[in-house]
């Protein structure tokens, strides 16, 4: 599908033009018509499920030609002879090629299209008997009127009928699934068939699962970044704690403005996770340097960064927050789309800094205590051999 068709998908906020679709998958083509219908009568009587469909439509008028084989064996014939004589006669057949100028033009072979319109045609196609007989096509085969799939479309080989609708205002595209989950979930499918849920609420699943990796990989991008700035291992582990506590303000957030977890809320997370470090990186990498220039310890470092850096992260939260408000409110022309993106980030903004301040120092303090405790026993251990040893 195209890109543009899947960001459209992707921040569209849920109800009105979102499509449900259930794929009935089976062999037995008759058989998965009659369900189709079933599954329909169902869906429409699912509260917010409108304009419900089954893709399938009334095949076309047909006419079937079955082979009376006991006939055509006592006849000494063959299926095949009946067939290439029926093929020849109505749809023609290659006889050869005729060559004019140094260009060839192929030659087919065929009744003329007056006689050849119905399947009364085919007393007028004869096929020879090894006797020499010449015994009519129409007698040899049996004909049987009927409607055929005008298509049929097939997943991982299977034959799939697909029945769509729409969703009224409103209809978050979860409930609604799950609403025709219960529907169907009584209705006995014979062997070989299958319900499987597609369209949006497919791209849905993939695109959160997409995005659940898209997290992973930041954090792990972003520690790597803060490693190589730090040039340690445990100053990033204590900046990456307030990934976490932006969870705090995001909950609440979402709970209090009504907003769901969807698309929009997920990419608003892969924000957060380089947004909110900011605050921790400004107050560890001041720690550090008051205890390398001023030799300061790591209580009183922490202390003194947590009182020179208060200003600054503050004036950092404020304006990123209060440049939010507006498109979280839903005001100018299509903000309502990236509501929901723009409440995660202040929610969890807000949350984050104010625990930055009272938890990274904290962790800090403990991390450096117990790294210094852990250097001092390595070195402890170490040198006890040699000390013996002399």
């Amino acid at each position: 599908q195209s890109g543009l068709w899947m960001l459209r998908r992707l921040f569209s906020s849920g109800g009105g033009d979102e499509e449900v679709e259930v794929e009935l998958r089976g062999y037995d083509l008759d058989r998965g018509v009659q369900l189709a219908s079933e599954i329909r009568r169902r869906m429409e009587r699912v509260a917010g499920v409108v304009e419900v469909d089954v893709t399938e439509r009334e095949g076309r008028l047909e006419e079937n030609l079955h082979f009376r084989r006991d006939r055509i064996y006592n006849l000494g014939l063959s299926v095949e002879q009946v067939g290439r004589a029926v093929q020849t006669s109505v749809g023609g057949s290659r006889a050869g090629y005729f060559r004019q100028d140094g260009e060839q033009f192929p030659i087919t072979v065929r009744l003329r299209p007056e006689d050849r319109q119905t399947a009364s045609d085919l007393s007028g196609v004869a096929v020879k008997t090894p006797e020499g007989q010449m015994i009519p096509v129409s007698s040899l085969v049996d004909r049987q009127r009927d409607r055929g799939p005008t298509n049929i479309r097939h997943i991982d080989g299977q034959r799939v009928q697909f029945i769509t609708a729409n969703l009224e205002d409103g209809v978050p595209l979860g409930d609604a699934v799950r609403s025709i989950q219960a529907a169907l979930s009584d209705m006995t499918l014979p062997p070989g068939f299958s319900i499987v849920y597609g369209g949006a609420w497919r791209e849905q699943e993939e695109a959160e699962r997409d995005f659940l990796i898209a997290i992973v990989m930041a954090v792990l991008l972003v520690y790597m970044v803060l490693a190589g700035q730090f040039e340690r291992f445990v100053d990033p582990l204590v900046v990456m704690a307030s990934v976490p506590a932006a969870v705090i303000g995001v909950a609440p957030t979402l709970l209090v403005t009504g907003t769901t977890l969807n698309v929009q809320s997920v990419m608003g997370m892969v924000m957060l996770v380089g947004i909110v470090v900011n605050n921790a990186i400004v107050l560890v990498d001041y720690v550090n340097l008051q205890r390398r220039d001023a030799g300061l310890a790591p209580v009183d470092a922490v202390m003194e960064a947590a009182r020179s850096r208060l200003r600054p992260i503050l004036m950092t939260t404020s304006t990123t927050v209060l440049a939010l408000i507006p498109l979280a409110l839903g005001w100018g022309a299509g903000a309502g789309l990236q509501a929901a993106l723009a409440r995660v980030v202040v929610g969890g903004l807000v949350a984050s800094s104010l625990v930055t301040l009272f938890l990274v120092p904290a962790l800090y303090v403990e991390a450096t205590l117990r790294t210094a405790a852990l250097r001092e026993a390595l070195r402890r251990r170490v040198g006890e051999p040699a000390a013996t040893a002399s």
